[in-house]
């Protein structure tokens, strides 16, 4: 490979944070409404022009279930709130044996899980991140790092006034790539193993219909079925390649009218933290000392998985952690990449950037867990399952 050498040049610091989160899918809002609702000042660096990620700009307009399978609800807080949200526009209806009031005798038969309007959810979530009191930064790049030692003290971005800089005391990696635990040389673990897919919706009789459109993948994300190409998210090239493939597949495929196809590439998992804890698909029912949340297995009822805070903080950046599809999630990773395991790790993540600002901390090692826990109890968060 060639190279060329750039200049050094002075870059302006543009703003300061307490928690600045870089991302602005489910697990990015989540976290961002988080820290500032906890009162320090937080900001959603984020590349494209709306909210949500995959979920509104991918077109994955399902919000996949908050409950086990078996009539429990296991997700709450923010997670219970944005899928509420997702249908606020009367564009599908909550289950009514989960409405309050509702027959609980058929929670056991219905998952408490919805369809929503993506377009419409996407206008409803920048409300929902300023009244929380989060700035917003559109069209922004995240590009790098400066640390003082191993704590990161700014992010470098780049946008419309060109590169700059952002100081920060916490960051958020809810990039749903790892970037910034790559920028930061965290260990990360990444797979070239991603699929042709693409969810978008046709007018089929006057009424939105949506279409799920993939190749097979393979949920634990070690081979392609079928002998077929795979991609990286986190290659320049494959990501093109990926997005033209999915496009191939519409055109081959798609004999309807189509209405909304998505925007961003429809990326399953791409890169991630290699962190204390690695989630496997064993820990189900396992109660970790230093859980932060739950989530079910949107694929079977029955299995529940806790979170431990060592599954989103980084190990080598003391102020960085994790949320969304990105975290420290081996074998389970299929499942905790689902929107309300972003939405949970999202809201733990956010309330861990607050207590660590507001408590004078300076990793989030060495926070105090119980203290954590109990602010996301107050927040309606069951962290295990003995709550």
């Amino acid at each position: 490979m060639r190279y060329i050498r750039e200049l050094e040049r002075k870059i302006p610091v543009c703003a300061e944070y307490d928690a600045a989160v870089v991302g602005g899918g489910i697990a990015g809002i989540a976290a961002a409404a988080a820290a500032a609702r906890n009162g320090v000042k937080a900001c959603i660096i984020e590349k494209q022009f709306a909210l949500g990620g995959l979920a509104t700009l991918g077109n994955v307009a399902i919000y996949l279930p908050i409950c086990d399978g078996c009539g429990n609800q296991i997700v709450k807080g923010l997670g219970e709130e944005l899928l509420r949200l997702s249908v606020s526009d009367g564009y599908s209806k909550i289950p009514a044996c989960w409405e309050k009031g509702g027959n609980g005798r058929n929670r056991s038969r219905k998952r408490f899980t919805v369809t929503f309007n993506p377009p419409s959810f996407m206008l409803a979530l920048e409300p929902l991140v300023l009244d929380s009191g989060a700035d917003i930064m559109y069209d922004t790049r995240f590009c790098g790092v400066k640390k003082r030692g191993s704590a990161i003290t700014h992010l470098i971005i780049e946008n419309k006034d060109g590169r700059s800089a952002v100081a920060c005391k916490t960051v958020v990696d809810a990039s749903g790539d790892a970037d910034v635990c790559a920028a930061a040389e965290e260990e990360t673990v990444s797979l070239n193993t991603n699929v042709a897919s693409g969810w978008f919706f046709s007018l089929d009789n006057k009424k939105p219909t949506l279409h799920v459109m993939s190749e097979s993948y393979d949920p634990s994300g070690k081979t392609v079925p079928g002998g077929k190409r795979g991609f990286s998210g986190v290659n320049a090239k494959d990501v093109t390649e990926q997005v033209l493939a999915a496009r191939r597949m519409f055109r081959e495929r798609v004999h309807t009218l189509p209405l909304n196809i998505p925007a961003i590439p429809g990326l399953r998992m791409t890169r991630r933290l290699k962190g204390l804890t690695e989630l496997q698909e064993k820990d189900e029912g396992r109660i970790f000392r230093n859980s932060v949340g739950m989530t079910g297995d949107w694929r079977k009822a029955g299995p529940v998985y806790c979170i431990p805070l060592t599954a989103l903080a980084a190990v080598r950046t003391p102020n960085l952690v994790t949320a969304g599809r990105c975290i420290s999630s081996d074998s389970a990773w299929d499942i905790t990449r689902a929107i309300p395991a972003c939405a949970v790790t999202g809201e733990a993540a956010g309330t861990a950037a607050a207590l660590l600002c507001l408590s004078g901390n300076k990793s989030f090692a060495s926070l105090d867990i119980k203290l954590l826990q109990a602010m996301l109890k107050k927040q309606n968060v069951p962290v295990d399952k003995k709550l």
